[in-house]
Formats: C-alpha cells, sequence, structure tokens
C-alpha cells in the first residue's frame, strides 16, 4: 500500500467513525424544491438549496439541505423538476438539534434524467424497491 493509499484510508476510517452512525440514503419523488443564491459585493457566492422528497411507499416525507458557498464563481447545481425520481446521499443533522431529522446532502443522483451531482465511478445504482409479503 502506498503513501497515497494510506492517507486516503486514514481519511476515510477516520469520517466514518465521526459520521458513521449519522450516514442515510433517501430515495423517492421530489415534492418540492427552492433554490437561494446570494452574492455578496459580486465576489463571493451562496447556494441554498432545499428539497423536500416523499420516500416510496410512504407517508412521511424528507427534508434535505444543499449549501455550497464559492468565490468568484457561482456554486453550480443540477436542474431538478417536480416529480423526479431521486436517490439523496447525505448526514442527518445532530440529535436534539433542531435540524435533527433534515438530510445534509453530499450527492444527488437524478433517477429520472440519470444525471449525478457529484460523478461516482462505477455501474450507476439501480433503484430498490421493496417486496411486501403477506402471511
Amino acid at each position: 500500500m502506498g503513501f497515497k493509499e494510506k492517507i486516503q484510508d486514514y481519511y476515510t476510517k477516520s469520517y466514518l467513525k465521526k459520521y458513521g452512525d449519522r450516514l442515510t440514503q433517501v430515495q423517492g419523488k421530489v415534492i418540492s424544491v427552492k433554490l437561494e443564491e446570494k452574492s455578496i459585493l459580486w465576489i463571493f457566492h451562496k447556494l441554498i438549496v432545499t428539497l423536500i422528497i416523499k420516500p416510496d411507499r410512504s407517508k412521511n416525507i424528507t427534508k434535505c439541505t444543499y449549501k455550497r458557498n464559492k468565490w468568484f464563481k457561482r456554486p453550480e447545481f443540477m436542474t431538478i423538476n417536480q416529480g423526479n425520481l431521486l436517490i439523496v446521499q447525505g448526514v442527518k443533522g445532530p440529535r436534539g438539534k433542531g435540524n435533527g431529522e433534515t438530510v445534509e446532502v453530499m450527492n444527488i443522483r437524478n433517477m429520472t434524467t440519470k444525471k449525478d451531482l457529484v460523478k461516482i465511478e462505477g455501474n450507476t445504482p439501480k433503484t430498490v424497491r421493496q417486496i411486501r409479503r403477506y402471511k
């Protein structure tokens, strides 16, 4: 194992140690998309996206937020429309805080248009359908 692999392994283990119990994935249809862009003196740009997703075969909804700050250039975001099927990967908020039920987005996979927010290597994930068996 080379030096680069050791550093990657160290960062992966420390990240999973810190956020392992909070990592989550949500799959469902988009109910609402709210995009807020702010610029401060045309130099510093803020992007805040709020998604409300209804998971498949469920009555509850999940609120997801995506925040990015960037100097000089506007941060880019993918086009998401109401009714699109998404897979959202992220981290749940800390327990006991006000945003404990929201998911901080790390990556979004739009299964309707087959596009990613952050490109992933390898095969594209497929939608998972749960089969209910009645006794």
